[in-house]
């Protein structure tokens, strides 16, 4: 049998807890795949789930055996990953760069790493946690990240400053001042990415904040685009690598600028062929550094 498919038909009615979204899921009809969980259940002479009316509930081998489970599957989406990646490799430079990544610098790192004519670019953009697990799997070649992160698995280059600024509501009283403080921004709610994207980051900035005296809650937005518009709406304050620009509701502040730096830094696979590509991206990042 075809352990991996079967494993996958388990894990999938294991998170839908139904067999019908599981094969929505799977883009298959219903009756194959109970089917299928069927045969694994006797090729390991065990239950995994009770068919109910309600729908599908694990029993506890079900509940002991998924984390394993989820693992193999992983394991094997990597594998298919890492085969393709190395199938593909001559030509190809596939890196990813974190979403706070002002656009200027990305899309200078991605015409640096096209060096001959016949080199193809892929280019993802994401967090940094999704970033060093993709590269650490090999789905990445190498990825601009955000300093400090857990980097378990990689390797890391120097550690580059990204100017960034305060945007504030262009009515706000900080916008009027003639030397505006970090405290002036306390009746304003913090507009952040998700902590979820790089904890360590998002904890140092929070401290940064509170050691000028802003101690207060972050409000979660997916995407700079988004934060931007929040300040716009006069009730929110962030910190972008955008540069000033005229943008209706928006002020920029120079507030503590070589603490609020955006810190990145390039990372790769040990082992990895990539020193060409990490000096190239090394070299953009160099140019737009805080001066």
């Amino acid at each position: 049998m075809d352990l991996i498919r079967h494993l996958r038909f388990f894990v999938t009615v294991a998170e839908e807890g139904h067999f019908g979204r599981a094969a929505a899921t799977l883009n298959m009809t219903q009756p194959p795949l109970s089917q299928g969980l069927r045969r694994l259940e006797q090729h390991i002479g065990t239950d995994l789930v009770h068919r109910t009316r309600q729908g599908a509930v694990l029993t506890a081998a079900g509940t002991a055996l998924l984390p394993r489970a989820r693992l193999l599957v992983d394991d094997s989406e990597r594998f298919l990953a890492e085969a393709e990646r190395i199938s593909e490799a001559r030509g190809v430079v596939r890196w990813g760069a974190t979403a706070t990544l002002p656009d200027r610098t990305l899309t200078a790192c991605a015409a640096a790493l096209r060096t001959e004519p016949d080199v193809t670019v892929s280019t993802e953009v994401s967090s940094t946690v999704d970033l060093v697990a993709a590269v650490r799997s090999g789905m990445c070649d190498l990825a601009v990240v955000e300093h400090p992160a857990l980097l378990d698995g990689v390797e890391a280059g120097p550690v580059t400053k990204v100017p960034r600024w305060v945007i504030v509501p262009a009515a706000h009283r900080s916008a009027r001042a003639e030397r505006p403080r970090f405290p002036m921004l306390s009746d304003l709610s913090f507009a952040a990415l998700p902590r979820t994207g790089n904890p360590a980051s998002f904890d140092s900035t929070q401290d940064i904040l509170r050691e000028r005296g802003l101690d207060i809650d972050a409000t979660t937005v997916p995407d700079d685009r988004t934060a931007l518009a929040a300040v716009a709406a006069g009730m929110h304050f962030g910190i972008s690598t955008a540069p000033p620009r005229s943008v209706p509701g928006v002020a920029w502040l120079t507030l503590a600028p070589d603490a609020i730096a955006l810190r990145v830094r390039v990372v790769w696979r040990p082992g990895a062929e990539v020193d060409r590509h990490v000096a190239a991206i090394d070299r953009v990042l160099f140019r737009e550094r805080v001066k």
